[in-house]
C-alpha cells in the first residue's frame, strides 16, 4: 500500500502552486516527516507538533480524505 508521504508527493512541482502543492512541498523538506506512515494519528500528531509550516490542520484533513479515496477505502 502506498504511504500518505507517497501519495501527497504525487502534488509537488505543480504548475500551477495550490495549498496542497504547496504542503507537498514542505512535506518533502521535512526531513523528519513519517515518510512510511499510513496512520492518520501518527501523521497528524506529528504535524500538530512539528508542521510549522501547516497553517490549517484542515488541509491535511482535506489531503487525508483524498488518499483514503486514492487507496479505495
Amino acid at each position: 500500500m502506498k504511504s500518505f508521504y507517497q501519495y501527497l508527493m504525487t502534488y509537488r512541482n505543480a504548475l500551477k502552486k495550490t495549498e496542497m502543492s504547496l504542503f507537498a512541498e514542505n512535506v518533502f523538506y521535512d526531513h523528519g516527516f513519517p515518510k512510511n506512515s499510513s496512520d492518520y494519528h501518527e501523521i497528524s500528531d506529528y504535524l500538530e507538533m512539528n508542521g510549522e509550516y501547516i497553517l490549517d490542520m484542515s488541509l491535511f484533513d482535506e489531503a487525508w480524505n483524498s488518499y483514503l479515496q486514492h487507496i479505495g477505502e
